[in-house]
């Protein structure tokens, strides 16, 4: 079993498992119910995506240097006790029963889940 790392909204791949959107805010305009349906996510875990001000910080970094600050700030909000039992969790789920987790960004290399892939290696997450 692994973990999928995943753009949310994108179309759902055979034995992708459960979906979880750790991201902010939920998608904008789509009825709560039509989440899953419309292969947004099925639980919403905003606790392992970035406070609103790192948020701020991802989305102006137009450099390799403010990406890596904004790659530091989140890891280091990654590191809080909460976040890190969440990918403990996670890792251990991993090892037996398919899931995946995802954001709405486009590039996956400018996004906080580039990092999230990371974070759940480090606690011993099976990832695709």
């Amino acid at each position: 079993m692994t973990i999928r790392i995943v753009r949310l909204g994108s179309r759902r791949v055979p034995g992708e498992g459960v979906r979880i959107g750790t991201v902010r805010r939920p998608p904008r305009d789509i009825p709560k119910e039509d989440y899953a349906k419309k292969d947004w996510f099925d639980v919403w875990l905003p606790e392992l995506s970035p406070e609103a001000e790192t948020v701020k910080r991802a989305l102006a970094a137009n450099s390799d240097a403010a990406w890596q600050i904004f790659a530091k700030k989140y890891r280091t909000e990654m590191g809080r006790p909460e976040p890190g039992r969440l990918l403990d969790l996670l890792a251990a789920l991993s090892k037996t029963a398919p899931f995946s987790v995802g954001c709405y960004c486009e590039d996956e290399k400018r996004c906080h889940r580039s990092i999230l892939r990371v974070l759940l290696k480090e606690h011993g997450a099976a990832v695709e």
